[in-house]
């Protein structure tokens, strides 16, 4: 049995009503357009990504639809909203037809402050700070993998805060810069805004002549039973080459765990935008390690390696084809895992801004 949760599903931890999120839509629709007639602004933007997937673990394959819009909206100047939501249908074939199954949430709902060049302050419904992978790659039109890392939940909670954020660059020379996100969650049973109370944050360094940044994350869990988790990260894309190396770190109060990703894409073969160059190979391994059991913290029950082999494909306007093939060895037993898809990237004016 596969015992990590797949990205699309952790993109929402908890089914939502549809009612519920179209009220949310309407209040932020309805705000902004009020916004626009008091206050001269950019153009808002929606985009966000389209995919179709099909996943085979064990010889069980499901279907999976799903859409997931992000709004960007300035007000003014210093203020900005930010929002994505996610749609999917999930199709599992069976003897007598299929099984279905909806889910529809929000991944975040935030304002943001840009107080200065080195400071934004946030607050609402935020992505967690927590490692690399919640902000940078758990959208489905960013991802190399249809899974998200087996140590994904580590640090990171329900996936989203609810609360005040602050983030920026906190110095920057030619050499290096270095970057920093704090926290502080309240706990929330909201089921739009599923949240727990928490406090924590992420410092990265970044050395752009090496294409090189590593950094360390902390979460203070803040329930009954307070416990920590810690993170490290490194990435690396070496200057003038396609080759990318991502690897992450985390330990938590009951598990602890690494992956370690690459991707190159074979652009040198007459360009980008060649036919070879479009390809995109990419490898990841994992090893995850139960130290003691929680069924609440949706990581893996027991030890758990995972090796993965991907071939992606970069065809015209913003369309992937993404395929791999996975083997998982557990105590408990090895599984095979297959997964295809193909995602579409949108962008586009929400309306039409002032000149």
């Amino acid at each position: 049995m596969l015992t990590n949760m797949s990205l699309f599903s952790r993109v929402s931890w908890m089914p939502y009503r549809l009612t519920g999120l179209l009220r949310t839509f309407l209040f932020i629709v309805c705000m902004l357009g009020s916004a626009a007639e008091a206050a001269s602004q950019e153009t808002p933007l929606l985009s966000g990504g389209m995919a179709f997937f099909t996943r085979t673990d064990g010889g069980n394959t499901s279907y999976v639809l799903t859409t997931s819009p992000v709004l960007a909206a300035p007000l003014g100047k210093s203020f900005l909203i930010e929002s994505r939501a996610n749609l999917l249908e999930d199709f599992s074939p069976t003897k007598s037809g299929y099984d279905t199954s909806h889910f529809t949430g929000l991944s975040y709902l935030q304002l943001d402050y840009l107080a200065t060049p080195h400071l934004t302050i946030s607050a609402g419904y935020f992505l967690t700070p927590f490692g690399t992978y919640n902000e940078r790659l758990s959208a489905i039109w960013i991802g190399n993998f249809q899974d998200s890392p087996l140590i994904f939940p580590i640090g990171i909670g329900t996936g989203s805060s609810s609360g005040f954020m602050v983030r920026g660059s906190a110095f920057s020379t030619q050499n290096y810069s270095i970057d920093y996100a704090a926290y502080f969650s309240c706990n929330s049973t909201n089921e739009q805004f599923q949240a727990t109370r928490a406090t924590g944050g992420r410092v990265g360094v970044y050395f752009p002549k090496k294409g090189l940044e590593v950094g360390t994350s902390y979460t203070r869990s803040l329930g009954e039973t307070e416990t920590n988790s810690y993170g490290v990260h490194l990435w690396w894309q070496p200057i003038d080459t396609p080759l990318r190396v991502r690897t992450e770190y985390a330990h938590s109060a009951h598990a602890a765990g690494y992956w370690i990703e690459t991707d190159y894409r074979l652009s040198h073969f007459g360009g980008p935008e060649s036919l070879i160059g479009r390809i995109e190979p990419v490898f990841r391994w994992q090893q995850f390690f139960r130290n003691s059991p929680d069924p609440t913290d949706g990581l893996p029950s027991v030890d758990t390696n995972q090796v993965e082999f991907g071939l992606n494909y970069r065809l015209p306007h913003e369309i992937r084809i993404l395929t791999s093939y996975g083997r998982q060895f557990t105590p408990v037993g090895d599984l095979n895992t297959w997964r295809t898809g193909v995602v579409y990237r949108f962008l586009f004016p929400a309306w039409k801004g002032k000149s």
